[in-house]
């Protein structure tokens, strides 16, 4: 489908179940630091089964409140601290057993008390290895401040990859904690809009889940899709992956990665693979593949793109491939001036004829135009089918699932990924969509537990949106993808896929930040939000 590059441009219970199922009234209290619209006068009685975290039988308080008709506001506080996790300090990560062994021997000469802990993967996700590797670890506290002492200590040593963990993080025996928040709206009874905001309303920056959620008065938002964190790689804020927003192109996808499209009045939601393929032609015939959209030339966050990318096309997370020679197109939306830098810019009016050619990059956007900017060889390019005068035409093709997809003035589309759930199964596709760029790299990012964002899609098409908080021993250690998607699962959807997490997850309502950022900062500012809007 050709897209125009303008417009595509309360309830308080506390149990412990002693079986599966638990039925329970539920009155109408809530929080009053929360504010939040009243239940309906009639109380329900609902079936609810513990979450599968831990063992069964662990402690599980949820308080359930509509926030107003068709969105109902979950929280649940699952599991204890386990008595048998503690504080200890990693020295280094062994894909073979005889490395850490030699490890092993050099610290116990240097006088450390010091152990094998062996990570195993689990048949949930795509990644074929049995066994992961190896953590050599040294030390076992009650307190992290001990911990902080033996690893300066093992610093000073000469270990200079030691970091302090806690077991709970990674155990599969930890009985929590788990603290969680989910957002459930139905969609034949929700009058109003679930859409996508950027912060600050534009591409370059970042804003907090909470300030959006003010700004656009939703009645609950979380953070949406990986987005770039530094100048190192790329622009800050820009999406890393598919942004479509309220209709338009925003960013370009990490081909054929599972991304959250929020439904409209034209399509229903969906989780699905989703694939851009982008071309620019000359009013002189010439043709030419656009690389991009709305980001730092030559940087290409999480790979997954086109044209000749090093070290790959294929996804790759939390890695930034280059390409030394590449035509971004930058809208307005992505702020008021392009990225400086070596290279050529064609700014196109609203027709998109060529009304200035710079020599150079990083000028004004014109309000009712674009900027097409160029490297090395698409600089080359454009100096020759760009002049004056001439005319250039975009076209952005969108394909879900292998397919051409009209998005339409309503869409919105999330990054994400892995996938956790496909046709109500678990299957978490980790390795395909690049979050396997080798065992350590999964292991910390897949396996350990972290605070997680989700999105999911019940049979009836309700949807759902949960964050866990998670990297604290005292509230919730977090989840992995396994654990993540058996929550998604318990909750009822059918489809589910992960967003970005770790200390961007975060949860507002009624405008509050009711979730626990794990970054020692607080709350972190990112790149976009799903939001909830009365209208």
């Amino acid at each position: 489908m050709k897209v125009s590059p303008k417009r595509i441009k309360s309830t308080i219970f506390s149990l412990t179940f002693a079986s599966a199922i638990a039925s329970i009234s539920i009155p109408s209290s809530l929080n009053p630091s929360i504010t939040l619209a009243k239940m309906n006068e009639a109380p329900t009685t609902r079936h609810i089964k513990e979450l599968p975290l831990g063992k069964s039988g662990l402690p599980e308080k949820r308080v359930i409140k509509q926030l107003t008709e068709g969105v109902t506001f979950i929280s649940i506080e699952r599991g204890k601290k386990s008595n048998n996790e503690y504080y200890t300090v990693d020295i280094g990560f062994f894909n073979k057993k005889t490395d850490a062994a030699m490890m092993i021997e050099d610290l116990k000469n240097k006088g450390y008390d010091t152990y094998l802990h062996t990570i195993k993967n689990d048949s949930t996700n795509d990644v074929k290895h049995h066994k992961l590797g190896y953590l050599v670890r040294v030390g076992k506290f009650p307190a992290e401040k001990e911990a902080n002492n033996l690893n300066k200590k093992l610093k000073s040593d000469g270990f200079l990859n030691a970091k302090v963990t806690y077991t709970g993080f990674d155990s599969p025996r930890t009985t929590g904690l788990w603290s969680i928040h989910v957002i459930e709206i139905d969609r034949h009874r929700f009058k109003g809009t679930i859409s996508t905001s950027l912060a600050m309303d534009k591409v370059e920056g970042k804003e907090t889940v909470s300030s959006m959620a003010k700004r656009t008065q939703s009645i609950a938002a979380t953070n949406g899709g990986y987005f770039v964190m530094d100048a190192k790689d790329g622009t800050p804020g820009d999406l890393a992956g598919i942004s479509v927003h309220k209709g338009q192109l925003v960013s370009e996808a990490v081909n054929s990665r599972t991304s959250f499209i929020l439904p409209n009045a034209k399509n229903n939601a969906s989780i699905s693979k989703v694939s851009t393929h982008l071309s620019i032609q000359s009013s002189d015939g010439a043709k030419r593949e656009l690389d991009g959209m709305n980001r730092q030339p030559g940087f290409i966050r999480s790979c997954g793109g086109v044209g000749g990318d090093l070290p790959t096309q294929l996804p790759m997370h939390d890695f930034t491939c280059k390409d030394d020679s590449e035509l971004i197109e930058f809208d307005p939306i992505f702020g008021r001036s392009t990225p400086e830098g070596k290279g050529v810019e064609a700014v196109l009016n609203a027709e998109g004829n060529v009304v200035e050619v710079r020599e150079q990059r990083g000028g004004p956007i014109p309000f009712n135009g674009s900027v097409i900017a160029g490297t090395n060889e698409a600089a080359l390019w454009l100096k020759k089918h760009a002049k004056r005068g001439m005319r250039l035409t975009t076209k952005h093709y969108l394909y879900v699932d292998g397919k051409p997809y009209a998005a339409g003035k309503g869409a919105n589309i999330v990054n994400g990924g892995p996938r956790l759930l496909k046709n109500g199964e678990i299957f978490v596709n980790a390795e395909q969509e690049g979050f396997h760029a080798n065992e350590e790299f999964f292991y910390h990012f897949g396996i350990t537990r972290h605070p997680r964002t989700m999105a999911g899609i019940k049979a009836n098409g309700n949807i759902l949106l949960v964050t866990v908080d998670g990297r604290n021993p005292e509230r919730s250690v977090g989840t992995s993808f396994k654990e993540s998607a058996k929550i998604m699962k318990a909750l009822g959807a059918k489809e589910a896929l992960n967003l970005d997490g770790g200390g961007s997850t975060a949860m507002a309502v009624g405008g509050k930040l009711i979730s626990h950022p794990s970054d020692a900062a607080g709350e972190r500012p990112v790149g976009d939000s799903i939001t909830i809007l009365p209208k």
